[in-house]
């Protein structure tokens, strides 16, 4: 078992982010998703108002910023594109390792397993409030095994690959010949020329017949409606409406690595996500919006994060578009 810190943990739920059996909802009928998306948005860069009057404390205070130009993926890193960067290189993630003990003192090394962060959800006796109860560290859980041993990815090849460490994405990035986005890069993308908006379609608030995205419609942690035909689970990339820059998914569905830093001193390890997740409830964590932010776990991933990349420098590439 990868025996992660108390306050990793409590972080990671802060942000609704999400341990092995399911939530046990029954699955909402899927919605119907257009072709699969393909290739890189570019963007000029500019100057915009980033960060956001602190709904949260961390997402202020609102500044300009300048980014340059960069190219980035029109969805979030799919199954099967993951794939095929661990059939070319042998890649082995981080959720597939056996943990640092050094990053674990006075853990016994038995409990030191390959491991990940899996959401359950609140199930009885688990609806108490405590969040330590919605999540599972589970042994064996990864890319390729999101719910843990006995659980694959067949049929979810279009899905986002999750239980990505921050070092997995990176790898990944890199072999692809691009980078993960900065912070400032990665909202820039996300607030699509709407400066100062609350979300990424505007100031309007979703609404829940009709979601813009995948998160959870209900009471979180107990009772998601699946009123945007995904409950409590990941959705493939590519099925809600584009963003003004063509980019989907940027809200909702799963949290986003970045190269950001969280914050100072032994934040500073930790590297920010945003976008939010499916798990992202109204009344829980309202984090799906381009000022949301959170800090990623150090050393492993969990299965509601995953990653897009960039490239900077010239964008004129085939499949790169305006």
């Amino acid at each position: 078992m990868r025996a992660l810190p108390t306050a990793l943990l409590a972080a990671l739920v802060l942000a609704a982010c999400g341990g092995a059996e399911r939530t046990q909802q029954a699955d909402a009928p899927a919605r119907s998703c257009p072709p699969l998306p393909t290739g890189e948005v570019a963007l000029p860069g500019g100057t915009f108002t980033m960060g956001a009057k602190a709904m949260h404390a961390d997402e202020g205070p609102e500044r300009q910023v300048t980014v340059g130009a960069f190219a980035i993926d029109r969805t979030e890193v799919t199954n099967a594109e993951f794939a095929a960067f661990v059939a070319a290189t042998g890649y082995v993630t981080l959720a597939e390792r056996l943990p640092d003990p050094a990053l674990y003192p006075g853990v016994p090394a038995e409990l030191l397993k390959p491991s990940s962060l899996v959401f359950v959800g609140a199930r009885e006796g688990l609806a108490s409030g405590d969040p330590s109860g919605w999540w599972r560290i589970v042994d064996g859980a990864s890319w390729k095994h999101p719910e843990g041993p006995g659980s694959d990815i067949k049929g979810r090849e279009r899905h986002p690959v999750v239980h990505v460490g921050y070092d997995d994405a990176l790898a990944y990035a890199r072999w692809k010949g691009g980078d993960l986005p900065t912070e400032e890069e990665w909202e820039y993308a996300a607030r699509a020329g709407l400066d100062g908006a609350r979300y990424e379609w505007g100031d309007a608030p979703p609404d829940p017949k009709a979601p813009p995205a995948n998160y959870w419609q209900g009471v979180f942690p107990a009772i998601d409606t699946g009123e945007d035909g995904y409950k409590a689970r990941t959705a493939p990339v590519g099925c809600y409406p584009a963003s003004a820059h063509g980019l989907f998914d940027m809200s909702g569905n799963v949290w986003e690595w970045t190269s950001g830093r969280y914050g100072q001193g032994a934040e500073a390890a930790q590297h920010v996500i945003k976008g939010g997740s499916f798990l992202c409830a109204d009344n829980y964590c309202l984090r799906y919006r381009p000022a949301a932010r959170q800090a990623g776990p150090p050393d492993t991933g969990s299965s509601h994060i995953g990653f897009r990349t960039v490239r900077r420098g010239s964008v004129e590439k085939e499949g790169a578009t305006p």
